[in-house]
């Protein structure tokens, strides 16, 4: 599975709450798990390349709303970098709790629902099962992805 299209730079962040069996990260399950790095730390190797846009994944980037709303309000006033995230909740759910909501306005596109591996499907692009969707939340990642994706648009 890659982590968006063109290059990248993802941000793999500890802690979730679903884990879906067949997850190809579970170590990130684990809250304890991983590096502490603070969120200025991130910026300088976000901000160390140039040309590569940002994939929040995990764990669970909503499982850290709080500082992964930071991160990406920073990612948007100091970078023009797009930003895809990784989440097993559902689109709906979010929307439905102002806590995670918060992130929603500086993510570009949205991989949401949590992976079934009894539908797991090796030939989809960006996500290993059906059920999850890819929702572009703003026009600039629909005119990169047109036609590479099927298209998903909630607003």
């Amino acid at each position: 599975m890659a982590d968006g299209p063109g290059l990248r730079t993802s941000i793999y962040c500890a802690g979730c709450n679903h884990h879906c069996p067949g997850c190809h990260n579970p170590q990130s399950w684990d809250i304890k798990n991983g590096k502490w790095m603070t969120i200025d730390e991130i910026m300088e190797v976000i901000k160390a390349d140039e040309f590569s846009n940002v994939t929040f994944s995990g764990g669970d980037p909503f499982c850290q709303a709080d500082a992964f709303t930071e991160l990406a309000r920073r990612i948007k006033s100091e970078t023009r970098k797009t930003i895809w995230c990784w989440t097993g909740y559902t689109i709906e759910q979010i929307r439905a709790d102002e806590h995670l909501a918060q992130m929603l306005p500086y993510i570009d596109t949205l991989v949401d629902g949590p992976f079934i591996l009894e539908q797991r499907d090796t030939q989809l692009l960006f996500r290993g099962s059906p059920n999850q969707r890819i929702i572009y939340l703003t026009p600039k990642e629909e005119d990169v992805c047109e036609g590479a994706v099927e298209l998903v648009k909630l607003r």
